[in-house]
């Protein structure tokens, strides 16, 4: 920022989010409508190839409203109850809870106990090999909402009994309408993709050492058009009050920061080398004893 301080015009709300958001929930409830009387296979698939990614997709949309970047940091709660919105087609509660512990991965990054991002010694010990990894990868969204509740466990909030309610209620408002299949593609369609597939080699590629001495990495590839450009992880974690729309202008600006950093440029080659590569799997990651910051 010293050197390049016309990077704090990036910081602030993307004007566009809202919409974009607001679109893809809707193509989804559009979705539900007509699969209600497809073949359980084809409910399966589309979960898969389509619906899936655009409830990934809104996931990394909440990971960005997480920082304020829909309303701006003055509109805390209008950020908040938009997240909720978006988790709509994701078909089970999630942004609340991922909001209260995704600051701790910002400011304890690799902190025992404390960032629930990092595997657990079991997850390390167990999925050691290349079909266990493979395993491990497919029942990721299991860790991920498991994981919390055994590292560190938090109080129920508020925010998160509305996001449930309001979640349960839509869920049952859509089952009433169209049945059941809707919700299973709703659901199957987060966990399928949020597992075993490209988009989610973002899970991988973001902090796991694949080169000693390196425990962030970015992303450069196509699938950053999907994924509100999450892949500009080492820019995210420098400046995460700039939306990822603007992320690649850090890049640019600062180019002699990121140019010469190990990066990625392929999700599906993360995959791949995470399962087959005996030096990577869950125990990659850096691990530290991080003090607890004073609640202001």
């Amino acid at each position: 920022l010293a050197k390049y301080p016309e990077i704090k015009a990036l910081m602030g709300p993307d004007p566009h989010l809202k919409w974009i958001v607001s679109g893809m929930v809707f193509m989804q409830f559009l979705a539900c409508y007509l699969v209600k009387d497809l073949s359980w296979k084809w409910i399966f698939f589309w979960a898969y190839a389509f619906g899936g990614c655009i409830n990934h997709s809104l996931t990394l949309a909440i990971h960005d409203i997480s920082h304020n970047v829909a309303f701006g940091n003055k509109q805390v709660k209008w950020n908040r109850w938009f997240a909720v919105f978006a988790n709509l087609p994701i078909g089970i509660p999630y942004s609340a809870s991922f909001k209260k512990y995704h600051i701790d991965h910002h400011r304890y990054l690799g902190g025992d106990n404390l960032d629930v991002d990092i595997p657990t010694d079991f997850e390390g010990w167990f999925f050691c090999t290349p079909l266990r990894k493979l395993l491990w990868l497919f029942l990721q969204p299991l860790f991920y909402s498991l994981r919390p509740l055994y590292v560190n466990p938090k109080a129920i909030t508020r925010m998160e009994i509305f996001n449930a309610l309001i979640q349960f209620s839509v869920d049952l408002i859509i089952y009433y309408l169209w049945g059941l299949k809707p919700i299973v593609y709703l659901i199957a369609g987060s966990i399928l993709c949020m597992g075993l597939h490209p988009i989610s080699g973002h899970f991988i590629a973001e902090h796991y050492m694949f080169l000693k001495g390196y425990e962030t990495y970015s992303y450069y590839g196509p699938l950053n058009c999907l994924t509100f450009n999450v892949g500009y992880h080492m820019e995210h974690h420098d400046f995460p009050s700039i939306p990822g729309c603007r992320l690649p202008m850090v890049k640019k600006i600062a180019a002699e920061y990121y140019d010469n950093l190990p990066h990625h440029q392929s999700w599906i080659r993360v995959l791949w080398d995470f399962v087959f590569d005996d030096t990577i799997g869950p125990y990659s990651r850096v691990k530290r004893l991080c003090k607890l910051a004073k609640e202001s």
